[in-house]
């Protein structure tokens, strides 16, 4: 336990602080992610460190701000146990409220720690993992990567911020494990690693300074010379290892065989992985209480509503709208205007109100500009000072404008788009759906086709019926739809399908494709509310009929199983609440391909990702994917939202047991794959192998998650959007995400086939439209057989500060090679000329107290402290007093088995 009569050297006076009492096992560890449990079982590792922390200052955030309309949080209500997002969100939102966005980001932020480890770009760089005695220039990196992380949130381009976040956390995590800090006796976190003050980081070992003796064991607790000098080991051959240095050590580090042999890293439980693996422990919770300082300062500097933001700490949606403004558009964009307005209203004060606006107009032959707002009477002015002005042809650039959509709408969110115009540029089809699902948005669009109105749109010729078909691909690849209706029915469709944003999930449908005569069945569960039933087409007849046998047909109005609307050809079916549980049935009779989709409103849904298992790199670990590849070995992650530890009290929790995978659209079942608990119950994560079959041959294909509820009830949920296998491997990268105006930035490609000979032309683009050139057009691979590429970026001098860059590289089968795209995205956000994040003041010392700790800390340093190259010595404003962040784990069940603790409530006195 921290000792409360010695003050954390970098926290101010008359701040409240969590801390925890780390009830660590044995042995812990650093390594990326779950998967690296396989190699080291009971370790914790950097995602457990990164979520933790995260979801102790969010805590801290709910202590602080109490919740509009509801009780205050209780401290004492979460003393003693596993501290979990579910629980956060119950607390303070409401029961139900769902916390799927907020653990997403969380994902992202730990994705991006533990790639780290597999990158090609940061796997073997010393300054990213402060190896090789580079202490220093590690320091100046994790400044600069929580730099980038504030500039990017300022700029709205959270993903950003988060992948910068994670990398820092990496790194900051890392200083923990790889140097002698805790072998010299360190009971708390360096006090000028984050942000530093000053230059020093103290006494640093020089390059003639013996650092280690030699060991033959896999373990070597005393094989530091007893310095105290601070460094750190050397890994590999990248950073040779002069005479008398420690090494990494562990089975990986080619350097731990040369002299001194052995190692001092606390990476895990295993000693053939970690020579200092005893030390765990004290490494591992001066990790977390680093990382809870890293965003605690963040939050500082973004304020609440900025850090909330950047983790998405909100159970809302985000709202966009993409509006044909041409002059037949009247009655679309009034319905917008008017469905705007109902969701502002209704949920304006409360939970679910959306945390961002978005609106991106377009006409012929323009797209544009992109209006964003975090207030909704900004969005409501921008909106309302649009009108339906100008005619053109039909074909307009909706994807175009789409795009732009895509590019500042935060991941998870609802896309709405109006027009009554098929698109002019299609070519962009298969690029926006590919975007829509790493962006995982959901599009819908509303297209008012009404062949009688002509006032406003020119047709100069006539015009296929299968214009449309666009649309249809990118609604299915984001899990949306095209709902075709008329002018007198727009503002009720409008405000039908506006009501489902953010809260509801998709029940799966048996078969997935209406079959005429054939009945489609869904299964209700005990934690579902709000069931309604939407159809759309040329409907002459359906009927409903529940698990106790009621039936009700078409006819408008209320009936035994629910309230029935009809406009036009949009039915909806309004299930009294709350619905039966168990087997429901849906017949309809109708011409054509009528749609059906069936929707309810429960805590309970699921986030999913992929991986490849990694064993040949710095660490063991899971390399995280954006979608499968065809002919690589891959692992499914499924976590589950909404179980808490008090959802079920005194019940069976739910569980889901394995999961079915359907080709797209046919439905088609291409296999049923058991879930693997990870880790504790209540966490809820679940993992499996994919099948061979389904990688052999790319294509879309949707998830299923199938169990049963509490109460032994048959329990089902369906992915938001289909996944896609893609026939090759796409890597882009590039600099850390951040572009000057007239910079060059060189990026790099990577291409590669695990399934077979692949002829490929490589087309690049870049929105906005910034010079682009690459030396690679075209690939000739065979199976397993790679080839790499270099790509330049230029930014004009004119580009505008924070705005948003999105560079595209798609690889095309050739004819006699007729892969389908695959398509690979980059983004950065352009700095002013000369601007720069300045670090925040430290606040200053309360006493003779804190200045001994900090004298404490720096040891018994006597060498001159080493410079750091390009330390910022500027002055800045004052900044908000950062907050300081708590662990709270228990004992007994802690996350993957490392860490716990109870809660302790302290008061720092001021001076």
């Amino acid at each position: 336990m921290l000792p409360a009569e010695e003050p954390l050297s970098y926290l101010g006076p008359s701040v409240l602080l969590l801390l925890s009492q780390l009830l660590l096992s044995p042995a812990s560890a650093f390594f990326p992610n779950i998967w690296s449990l396989v190699a080291a079982p009971g370790s914790v590792t950097h995602q457990d460190l990164t979520e933790e922390a995260a979801l102790n200052v969010t805590l801290q955030l709910f202590l602080e701000q109490p919740p509009p309309a509801r009780p205050p949080l209780r401290l004492e209500d979460f003393l003693g146990r596993t501290l979990l997002a579910d629980d956060l969100f119950a607390a303070y939102f409401g029961p139900g409220s769902p916390s799927r966005r907020f653990r997403a980001a969380l994902g992202e932020v730990a994705r991006a720690n533990a790639a780290q480890d597999f990158l090609a770009a940061s796997k073997n760089d010393p300054d990213l993992h402060f190896d090789a005695e580079r202490l220093g220039q590690a320091r100046e990196r994790l400044a600069g990567a929580l730099q980038e992380t504030l500039a990017a949130a300022r700029a709205l381009e959270h993903t950003l911020a988060r992948w910068r976040l994670g990398a820092a956390l990496h790194a900051l995590q890392d200083f923990y494990s790889h140097s002698n800090w805790v072998e010299l006796g360190k009971q708390r976190p360096h006090p000028h690693l984050l942000w530093p003050r000053r230059q020093e980081l103290w006494s640093l070992a020089q390059v003639h300074d013996a650092t280690c003796s030699d060991c033959g064991e896999m373990s070597c607790p005393g094989n530091l010379l007893g310095s105290t000098l601070l460094t750190s080991g050397y890994f590999g051959i990248h950073s040779p290892k002069p005479p008398g240095k420690c090494s990494h050590g562990g089975h990986f580090d080619r350097s731990s065989s040369q002299p001194p042999r052995g190692g001092i890293n606390k990476d895990s439980t295993s000693p053939g992985f970690s020579p200092h693996h005893t030390l765990h422990p004290q490494a591992a919770k001066l990790a977390l209480l680093a990382s809870i300082q890293a965003f605690s300062l963040l939050r500082g500097h973004l304020g609440d509503k900025g850090f909330s933001r950047l983790l998405d700490i909100t159970p809302a949606s985000s709202l966009s709208f993409v509006l044909d403004t041409t002059g037949s558009m009247g009655e679309e964009i009034s319905a917008a205007k008017i469905q705007a307005r109902h969701i502002v209203e209704q949920r304006r004060g409360g939970p679910m109100e959306p945390v961002h606006y978005v609106l991106v107009p377009f006409h012929d032959p323009g797209f544009g500009p992109v209006f964003t707002a975090s207030d909704p009477d900004s969005f409501w002015q921008q909106l309302n000072e649009i009108q339906a002005l100008g005619g053109g042809d039909e074909p307009e650039m909706c994807l175009s404008a789409l795009e732009l959509a895509l590019l500042h709408t935060p991941p998870l969110s609802d896309i709405f788009v109006f027009t009554d115009a098929s698109p002019k540029d299609a070519f962009l089809t298969s690029r926006i759906g590919s975007l829509t699902q790493e962006r995982h948005c959901r599009v819908t669009f509303l297209v008012t086709e009404d062949p009688s109105r002509g006032q406003g749109r020119t047709r100069r010729e006539v015009l296929s019926p299968l214009r449309f078909e666009p649309y249809e691909a990118v609604a299915l690849s984001s899990g949306g739809e095209v709902i075709f209706t008329k002018d007198q029915h727009i503002r009720d469709v409008a405000a039908i399908v506006g009501d489902s944003i953010g809260a509801l999930v998709t029940l799966p449908l048996e078969p997935p494709v209406l079959v005429p005569g054939r009945a489609a069945v869904f299964i209700v569960d005990g934690l579902l509310r709000k069931l309604t039933v939407r159809m759309h087409g040329e409907i002459s007849s359906f009927w409903i009929k529940s698990p106790a046998g009621e039936s009700q047909n078409h006819e408008e109005g209320v009936g035994l199983l629910g309230h029935t609307r009809r406009f036009g050809q949009f039915w909806v079916v309004t299930v009294t609440d709350p619905p039966q549980t168990g087997m429901w049935e849906i017949h309809v009779t109708a011409e054509g391909a009528p749609r059906l989709r069936v929707q309810a409103q429960t805590g309970l849904d699921f986030l999913f990702h992929f991986g490849i298992p990694m064993e040949d790199g710095p660490h063991p670990g899971l390399y995280p994917l954006a979608q499968p590849v065809a002919g690589l070995p891959t692992q499914l992650l499924v976590e589950v939202t909404g179980l808490g530890s008090r959802g079920n009290p005194g019940g069976p929790p739910p569980h889901f047991s394995h999961v079915v995978l359907r080709r797209v659209p046919e439905g088609t079942k291409l296999g049923q794959v058991a879930l693997e608990p990870k880790g504790p119950p209540e966490r809820g994560l679940l993992a499996a192998s994919l099948p061979p079959a389904l990688l052999s041959a790319p294509g879309p294909f949707s998830l299923e998650l199938i169990g049963q509820d509490g109460g032994g009830q048959g329990l089902h949920r369906a992915a938001p959007q289909p996944c896609t296998v893609a026939p090759v491997l796409l890597e882009l990268s590039g600099p850390p995400g951040f572009l000057a105006p007239g910079s060059k930035a060189p990026l790099s490609l990577r291409v590669a086939s695990f399934s077979g000979s692949q002829d490929l032309d490589l087309k690049t683009s870049v929105n906005p439209s910034f010079v682009l050139t690459s030396n690679l057009s075209r690939a000739r691979l065979g199976l397993n057989e790679s080839a790499w590429g270099r790509l330049w970026l230029e930014v004009p001098e004119c580009a505008a500060p924070d705005s948003v860059v999105l560079v595209t590289v798609s690889a095309v089968g050739r004819e006699d090679s007729p892969a389908p795209p695959t398509h690979a995205f980059l983004r950065f956000v352009v700095l002013a000329l000369g601007s720069q994040v300045r670090p925040p003041p430290f606040p200053e010392r309360a006493g003779a107290e804190e200045r001994r700790a900090e004298e404490e800390g720096a040891g018994a340093a006597r060498r001159p402290p080493a410079p750091l190259p390009g330390a910022a010595r500027a002055s800045s404003p004052p900044t908000p007093r950062p907050r300081a962040g708590a662990a709270g784990r228990q004992a007994g069940g802690p996350r993957w088995g490392a860490i716990g603790g109870a809660l302790l409530l302290l008061r720092l006195l001021s001076r």
